[in-house]
């Protein structure tokens, strides 16, 4: 058959990320013996002309659709991704066949099916399941019962499997320079499934809390060839935990070191499994920068969100990064169960006495459903528990609700390192533009040693 492969991604702030999860598909559909082609919405100046240009002239018997998020999760400046993607879906009506899948479908699959009106969703890893769609939908066989998949007009789906190995992706369908020219990277995955509690976190819901490892070889192949076939020069790994389970994550960084890898490369890190000699090796295997998922910088709140660290290895972490010479950003989110304007504050503080080179900060919570954190807001009657949460809707506690934006532009207004998407400090779209003209790979965030003082809409004040 042909399938058209379709990334419906439009978002490119803070950058565009290459659609991934798309390529992973790519060998064992081509590997059934169909023909592929990609068409990437990211770059498209009018996606929906794009769309039927490609249905005209590849004529496809098949489409399937990648949604990577299905808005922003930025509050207050919250931004949704669904008329898009519907739009996008109706160009394929009468054509071909949709089968609609990807993270961001996969959080609410039968609602979302619905919503844009496809024919098919996908939940979850579709490696496997694909081929198998594809060919019943081929041979005019049932297509219902399969695990994963969701049908037309049902509510009922069986629930997904995890693929039993992660294979390697292939990126061919999709121009990668691009991305690492307007990206600053590339990015790659060495394993999937987190068996971590943040009450907020879907990736369990998405991968499974079974981690299952990609072996070192393969990854380390995978990095060569990206850097000597297809000139890359910066890999993000997206893990949801680079250094979980630690043993893997030291292992993995000597085989990059010994295979001669040269290209640098940042990650997300859990600040509870850092050690120095995990930092240096991470180091010695190119790593020159890294993101802490800290959340907040308050003991209470650390328990509230499920974290599984405490402030102590909070500092440690930083003050191995600083000690070793690595760039590093802290996360927090700011509003979650029990906040208030002391909790508030203790993060400021704590990140005022680690010294990050940049604090990412959100308010607000993206609920999903699933979550343990949905559970809470429907027993606290912030969101119905029937609603459908397609449009976005955040967690803010009631003990700060209504003076939280505030609070907390006030004191990041205070202090050059902070970044506060939503709030507009010291990040806008015309801020971005602006930092992508440096000769930077990797986050944009490591600029901020170059900045001066905090500001709001530095490029689009009145």
């Amino acid at each position: 058959m042909k399938i058209l492969l379709v990334s419906a991604n439009r978002e490119r702030s803070p950058y565009p990320v290459f659609p991934i999860g798309l390529a992973y598909l790519a060998p064992p559909l081509a590997a059934a013996g169909h023909e592929l082609r990609a068409i990437d919405l990211c770059f498209a100046a009018e996606p929906e002309a794009a769309m039927t240009d490609a249905l005209a002239d590849f004529v496809p018997d098949a489409v399937v659709i990648s949604v990577r998020n299905i808005d922003n999760v930025t509050w207050p400046g919250s931004r949704s991704y669904l008329a898009g993607v519907r739009a996008i879906v109706a160009r394929c009506r009468g054509k071909a066949p949709t089968i609609i899948g990807g993270s961001g479908f996969s959080l609410m699959p039968a609602e979302l099916l619905e919503h844009f009106d496809g024919d098919f969703g996908l939940v979850g890893e579709g490696e496997e399941i694909l081929p198998e769609l594809i060919r019943r939908l081929e041979q005019g066989e049932e297509t219902a019962g399969l695990p994963g998949v969701v049908v037309r007009g049902e509510v009922r789906f069986a629930p997904p499997l995890p693929v039993g190995r992660i294979g390697t992706p292939d990126r061919s369908l999709f121009a990668l320079e691009r991305y690492r020219r307007e990206g600053g990277m590339a990015n790659l995955q060495t394993k999937r499934g987190c068996p971590f509690a943040c009450v907020y976190c879907t990736y369990p819901l998405l991968e499974g809390r079974r981690m299952r490892l990609r072996p070192a070889g393969e990854i380390v192949a995978e990095l060569k060839e990206l850097e000597e076939r297809r000139g890359i020069d910066y890999v993000y790994f997206v893990d949801d935990i680079f250094n979980y389970p630690p043993d893997f994550a030291g292992e993995l960084c000597a085989a990059m070191a010994a295979a001669g890898v040269k290209l640098n490369w940042s990650a997300f890190v859990n600040p509870g499994f850092v050690t120095t000699r995990l930092v240096e090796q991470m180091v010695a295997a190119g790593c020159d920068a890294v993101e802490y998922g800290t959340d907040s910088g308050s003991p209470a709140m650390l328990a509230s969100l499920g974290k599984s660290f405490t402030v102590a290895d909070v500092r440690d972490a930083s003050r191995i990064c600083r000690e070793v010479g690595v760039d590093f950003a802290h996360y927090i989110l700011f509003g979650g169960p029990g906040e208030n304007r002391e909790t508030v504050r203790e993060s400021f503080a704590l990140m005022d006495e680690v010294e990050p080179t940049a604090v990412i900060a959100m308010t607000g919570i993206r609920i999903f459903p699933g979550t343990q954190l949905y559970d809470r807001a429907v027993a606290e009657g912030m969101v119905a528990g029937d609603a459908a949460l397609l449009e976005p809707v955040f967690y803010l506690s009631p003990e700060v609700r209504d003076e939280l934006r505030d609070l907390v532009t006030a004191e990041a207004m205070q202090r050059r390192n902070w970044v506060a998407p939503g709030l507009e400090i010291n990040m806008s779209d015309a801020m971005l533009e602006a930092m992508r003209q440096f000769p930077v790979r990797g986050p944009l965030w490591k600029l901020m040693k170059r900045l001066g003082r905090s500001r709001v809409n530095p490029f689009c004040q009145k």
